[in-house]
């Protein structure tokens, strides 16, 4: 889709852009069965601690209940329209079943309105059928895979992400990440057949904070600026560049330090680790 860059009649308009939304469908309003009032938590858990530091704000949003299991075996479906999602980067596309239910999908790139899609393991593996990995020929783009059967699709769910599949071994597909990770996958888990539209996402630039401010996002303020009571990080005279490694408030490495627990259930389904970042030096060893 394309994107609209505006003139630059004020400072926030001079570097801003919009994705125009000339493909979704013209809906007056979002399916009422299928949303429902969205909490706005803040970054808090059920304790009121906030674990997800600078959320809060933000414009007030309904959710729309995704379907991510794509259970609805042998029922063909019709797409009816394809919606803008507040809650997400990808689209949402409407699925009139044929005997009379309705869903939402995360809409695969190509997805049009009036396509048939359905799911189970004879369908065939075109652009927004579901169906177990053990079905999906070898070098296919997937989306909505899921690691555990039954669970719901939890890998590649966000705008322009995909999955491609590799191999079968036995019980289990090898699949290809988003992030470049090789991983094992029981072949009895389902994945979408193509890849998540809206890709153009990425390529928007906010052009002011007010903008950003209603996602729900706050100012992030560096460490180096705050108190040290605050921060590992904090304190000193005048601009200091922290004395330690970046940190988060804790004190866990932001930048190359290891996260992952050594003794993790899943690490023997992990066969080639995601590459480093920009961050880490190439031959470092890291």
């Amino acid at each position: 889709m394309p994107i609209k860059v505006y003139q630059p009649t004020s400072a926030g308009r001079r570097n801003s852009s919009v994705l125009d939304f000339s493909h979704l469908t013209k809906k007056k309003r979002r399916e009422k069965s299928l949303t429902e009032r969205l909490a706005d938590r803040t970054g808090r858990d059920a304790y009121g601690h906030i674990t997800s530091r600078f959320r809060g704000g933000g414009a007030r949003r309904m959710y729309r209940k995704i379907d991510f299991r794509r259970d609805k075996d042998g029922v063909p479906a019709t797409v009816a329209a394809i919606e803008y999602d507040p809650n997400r980067t990808a689209d949402i596309a409407l699925l009139h079943y044929a005997d009379g239910e309705k869903r939402y999908i995360l809409a695969p790139k190509g997805l049009e309105v009036g396509m048939k899609v359905v799911s189970g393991n004879r369908a065939e593996p075109d652009v927004g059928n579901s169906m177990a990995l053990e079905h999906i020929p070898l070098g296919l783009q997937v989306h909505n895979v899921e690691l555990q059967p039954g669970r719901g699709g939890q890998i590649a769910r966000s705008a322009g992400n995909t999955c491609q599949l590799l191999a079968r071994d036995g019980d289990y597909a090898v699949v290809i990440m988003p992030s470049g990770e090789m991983r094992k996958i029981h072949t009895r888990c389902r994945a979408t057949i193509g890849q998540i539209g809206n890709g153009d996402w990425q390529n928007i630039r906010w052009g002011k904070a007010g903008r950003v401010r209603h996602l729900g996002r706050r100012p992030h303020n560096r460490g180096t600026a705050q108190n040290p009571v605050s921060h590992p990080m904090g304190g000193g005279e005048g601009r200091t560049g922290g004395g330690r490694h970046p940190c988060s408030p804790t004190g866990k490495l932001s930048k190359g330090g290891k996260t992952r627990k050594g003794k993790a259930r899943s690490n023997p389904f992990i066969i080639r680790r995601r590459p480093p970042g920009k961050h880490v030096a190439v031959g470092s060893g890291s």
